[in-house]
């Protein structure tokens, strides 16, 4: 009996050291060539990493919470060992509707997709309204994003102001509402209506945006295809002069 206690204790013994060392190579940093595996692992999904270099910067961060977000993990944009292998065994995001370009926005995983021909995506973190209320020229609003299908009908450069602070190269798909960069894109939604995007890639977003881009917006509970406008250059028009009638509140 004693010599049974005794091999128990030891295998006992030998397991919780392992474990312990799992534990520890978990959340040890990672090197830079595992952090260079990540990045092109990422890119190769289809997230915007940045640079492929190995320095987990913040384009390279974005991708890893684009990836956490639609994976439905926890979004902390922290790249340890776990997450290191789920990147390794991720699939690519795919498009709701396929078969012409067009812009994406998923509201419950908040990430925005960019959609060639091929169905092929570039995928970026976002934030959309928060659903709080707030006050903007005396009046009481619902910071809403809405949901359905869009065009991109205006476009601005650079600061709309001016200043730094502002909507930084606003995309405009329905009255006030805009995908613009801003110095501010948590993991939630908290903007007064409009898409965020990071301040790094906003400047690109704009040039694969111009006039006229289908933009789709949706949640679990409401999606809407626009292949007919895709199809019909004038439901387009008409959807372009629509949206520009409308009055939402920015950012």
């Amino acid at each position: 009996m004693k010599i049974l206690l005794t091999i128990c204790l030891l295998l006992f013994a030998t397991f919780s050291v392992g474990h312990a060392q799992r534990r520890a190579n978990r959340h040890a940093a990672l090197t830079r060539a595992e952090i260079r595996v990540a990045e092109r692992r990422l890119r190769e999904l289809g997230y915007w990493t940045g640079q492929v270099d190995g320095v987990l910067d913040t384009a390279s961060q974005s991708a890893l919470i684009a990836f956490q977000k639609w994976e439905g993990r926890t979004v902390d944009g922290r790249l340890t060992r776990t997450e290191l292998e789920a990147i390794r065994n991720g699939e690519s995001p795919k498009a709701r509707d396929a078969g012409y370009e067009h812009v994406e926005v998923d509201v419950e995983r908040q990430v925005l997709l960019l959609i060639d021909q091929h169905g092929d995506v570039r995928v970026l973190p976002v934030s959309t309204g928060s659903g709080k209320a707030f006050i903007s020229d005396g009046q009481t609003s619902i910071a809403y994003t809405p949901r359905g299908r869009f065009v991109v009908y205006d476009k601005t450069f650079g600061w709309e102001d001016g200043a730094p602070g502002s909507v930084y190269y606003a995309n405009y798909i329905s009255g006030g509402v805009a995908i613009h960069g801003y110095e501010s894109v948590p993991t939630r939604p908290a903007s007064h209506g409009c898409i965020r995007i990071p301040m790094f890639a906003a400047r690109e977003v704009s040039r694969l945006l111009p006039l006229g881009t289908i933009v789709l917006v949706y949640d679990k509970a409401s999606f809407v295809s626009a292949k007919e406008w895709a199809e019909n250059p004038k439901l387009k028009e008409a959807a372009m002069q629509n949206a520009a009638a409308r009055d939402y509140t920015n950012q």
